[in-house]
Order: C-alpha cells, then structure tokens, then sequence
C-alpha cells in the first residue's frame, strides 16, 4: 500500500529519494532480521500468543505513523512495525502446515502463497482509492483497523499451537543477523546516494560481510543456533529459500519502481496506478494453486524453474516501454510476470515447509519468510539504487542549462524533477520530456538486473537438483517427531 503513496508522502514530509527507500526499506530490514527468533518464539510458547502480539504492535504502531510530520520519524515507525509483522508471518504459514493432513498440505500452502502475493496487489488498489479522496496517513489508519479484525478473527479461529521441547531463542545469533542483513542493506543503498567509497557505505558492506560470517560460524559451533547453516545442505531447502530469496528481490524491487512509473511517467492516479496492475494478480493467484497439481506431476524443480523463467520475460518485456507506450504492453507483461510468480511461489515455500518436521514448522515459515523479506529488502535496495543510478545518469546531461539549485533539484529525485517543470510553466515541457525519459533509462537498466537474478536462480534450481550429492544427515532428520499441542 504504501508504494502507491510514495509521491504524496515524499511531497508532504519532504522525502528524498534515499529516504523513501528506507521508509519502505526499514520495514522490510527489520521484518527480515527478527523473523528467525520469532519463528522459535511461536514454536515453543504458542504461534497464537506471538501472533496477536504482533498484530498489536503492528496495529499501534501503523496508526501513530499516519500523523508522522518527518521523514525520520516515520523510518523510525517501520522498524517498530516490521518488528510486529515478525512476530506475525512465522505464525500463518505453520499453523497452516500444522493442522493440514499430508494430503492436503500442498494445496493449502499454495493458497497461502496466492493470496500472500495477491495481497499486494489488493492493498495496492485499496491505497489508490483511498489517496484519490485522502490524504497518505489514510493508509495506515486503515492498516491499524485491519490489524484489529485479525487480532479478533485471530482469537476466534487460530488454534492454540507450540512445540515444547523448541529451543531457546539464540541471542548472539539474533544480533549478528540484525547486524548482517541491517549493515548490507545499508550499504547498498546509501551507495548510489553518498558514494561507494563513503565512509557509511563502506561501514554498511564491510560490517554486514563480517557480521554475516561471524553469523555462520557461530551456528557452526552452536549446540543450538538460531539456524544451522548445515541446513542448507538438504538441496530441497536451499533451493526454496534461494527461489524465494530471488523471487521477492525481484518483485519488491519492481513494485518499487513501476507504480512511480505509472504515475510519473503515464501521468496516471494513485486508483488507475493501482488497477493498472491487478493483472499481475490475475496470473498470480490461478498459477499459484495450478503450481501445487503441476509439481506433484513434473517436480517442483522444474515448475519453480519455469516460474523464474517466465517471471524473467516478463521484466525483460517490460524493460522495451517508451514514453509514449500504452497500457496493452504493459498489461501484457503484467500477466506474463504474475503467471510466472504464481508457479514459482508454491513449490518453493512447499520445498522448505516440507523439509523440516511439523514440530519445527515455526521455524521452517521462518525461515521462507526471512527469504521473502530478505529478497524484497534487497529488491528495494538494490533494484532500487540501480534505477537511481541510471535516472542520475540519463538526466545528468540535461541539466546544464538550469540553474546550480535547480539542477539539484531535478537530479535528486524523478518527482521532484516533474514537479520544478510543473513550476517552470511551458518553459518546463522541454524537462518534464527529459525527467521522463531519464526515468525509464534507469527503469529498464533495473528490470534487467531483475531479470539476470532470476535468471541465475533458473540455472540454480536445475544445477542444484541434477548435480547428484550425498547429503549428511542433519539434526532435524534426527528429530523423533512429537504430537503438537493444540
């Protein structure tokens, strides 16, 4: 929702580019790095006690954000929200795969993963009707009215489950994944905005790197760590935690940019930006339970490859738009994109969900929700400060005729640009051209880069399952399966 609001927010709080990447960045930062903890906090006191804590944090939080009057404070707010929505997410997913039987586990994962990608699209058309009468808080005080229905619905319906002999949530490790996934982000963001060899930059990778290899070895040597690199030697689990890891990348980058695209670019409303794009869900939500019946028969390898494939073309169709393009190619590449995300979703979170036991199942949603938000935190990040990179790079040249502060102006962010041509009156017409044309310069330079790693991740998939491996028995195979209590 807040994607759609964007404009209006940068507008009214004076954002800049990099900060309104954070304000849609910080949430997903701090979504990524408190899921793991969560995920065994539901599994060993109850994933409905953790979930309705969430949905209370969320909640307040959401509403206080509507009234946020700098940019600043409203980073600050999404922290505090992403740390509520981690206490939320591990909590759908395994109390889903907990109560369903074998038989029907995979069908009702791929609903979860349809209306989970689906979701987006629907706050996204929400958001647009509501900014076409109100203002942009409007959006989070809608967000803190559903967080109460579903803390209500949560207590209705939601069964009591937990897992009593989880462990003990690994403190060391939860601060080198907060430090790890914070620091690269960091880095990868404010690079395009303060310089790759800036100080903050450099501390941002540099720390994220280390944090990140200190984050291993101690799961390496760790009688109970957060999570057991070792995992990843299952080729079912890494294979669904990487698809899902590339999928969410290139997807939050991609809503990232196009709905500014829509609106800056085509001129469109926040409603008919948000419409525009509801043939991806079209594809999506169809694909996503075809996905469960085309895995059983072919593999879920094959399927998620293609998914990522066509997923891919899509981008790469996308990346041809023009100025002057109508809305057919876009629609046409919307349904290619969410057909693609639609078949490549479901046998992912089910590759991982399926590769750990029931009693482990908050800590199995976990870890495909930290993939998801991890690859959307760094979509945003990195498809992001790579349109920003290109936008910088196309309009550079067309500024040397305006004046010092001007130029600034117009560099600094694509909506600023159009907004000082609006000032400009016909004088502006020759800029508003150029911030335009800048703008899909660095669209297309970004859709690629989105299409290469899913791409990688097709390769990936087939290499991992083909290549033929002996995999050592990990702890969690080990595990004697005890009844979960509900």
């Amino acid at each position: 929702m807040l994607t759609v609001a964007l404009p209006d927010l940068a507008r009214s709080i004076h954002a800049t580019q990099s900060q309104q990447q954070w304000i849609v960045d910080a949430f997903a930062v701090a979504l990524a790095a408190l899921l793991l903890p969560s995920g065994v906090l539901g599994d060993r006191y109850g994933r409905r006690t953790t979930l309705l804590a969430g949905i209370t944090l969320f909640g307040v939080t959401a509403a206080v954000s509507a009234f946020a009057t700098s940019a600043g404070v409203l980073i600050g707010l999404r922290i505090l929200s992403g740390a509520g929505a981690a206490l939320i997410m591990p909590g759908t997913l395994s109390t889903i795969t907990s109560v369903f039987p074998a038989e029907e586990k995979a069908s009702a994962v791929a609903v979860w993963s349809g209306f989970a990608g689906a979701g987006a699209v629907i706050g996204l058309v929400g958001s647009g009707a509501m900014l076409e009468q109100f203002w942009w808080g409007s959006i989070f005080l809608v967000t803190a009215v559903l967080a109460g229905v579903a803390a209500l619905a949560t207590i209705v319906i939601v069964p009591p489950t937990s897992d009593p002999a989880a462990p003990r949530v690994d403190i060391p490790g939860s601060i080198l994944s907060v430090l790890a996934i914070g620091g690269l982000v960091l880095g990868i963001t404010e690079g395009p905005e303060r310089g790759w060899l800036n100080p903050l930059t450099l501390a941002g990778l540099i720390g994220g790197a280390v944090a990140l290899v200190a984050f291993v070895v101690a799961g390496l040597r760790t009688d109970e760590p957060l999570l057991d690199p070792r995992l990843f030697r299952n080729r079912g689990f890494s294979a669904g935690a990487v698809s899902v890891f590339l999928q969410f990348l290139a997807m939050m980058g991609f809503f990232f940019i196009f709905l500014q695209y829509l609106q800056l670019v085509q001129g469109y409303g926040t409603l008919k930006a948000a419409l525009a794009v509801v043939p991806l869900a079209v594809g999506m939500m169809p694909a996503s339970t075809a996905a469960a019946r085309l895995a059983g028969r072919f593999g879920g390898r094959y399927v998620g490859a293609t998914g990522l494939g066509v997923t891919a073309v899509g981008f790469l169709w996308l990346s041809q738009l023009s100025v002057t393009s109508s809305y057919w190619p876009v629609l046409a590449g919307m349904i290619v994109t969410g057909v693609g995300l639609g078949l490549g979703m479901t046998p992912a979170t089910n590759a991982i969900v399926e590769s750990l036991p029931i009693a482990k199942q908050g800590l199995a949603s976990a870890v495909n929700d930290t993939s998801r938000e991890m690859g959307g935190a760094f979509g945003i990040a990195i498809v992001g400060s790579a349109f920003t990179a290109g936008y910088r790079s196309h309009i550079a040249a067309n500024l040397h005729q305006l004046p010092a502060q001007a130029a600034t102006t117009a560099r600094q962010a694509p909506a600023a640009a159009l907004e000082l041509a609006g000032r400009m009156g016909p004088n502006g017409q020759a800029l508003a051209h150029q911030t335009k044309v800048a703008f899909l310069g660095g669209q297309r330079e970004a859709l690629l880069i989105g299409a290469v790693a899913l791409f990688v991740g097709v390769a990936f998939l087939l290499l991992r399952g083909s290549t033929p491996v002996v995999e050592e028995e990990t702890d969690w195979e080990r595990f004697e399966l005890e009844p979960v209590r509900a």
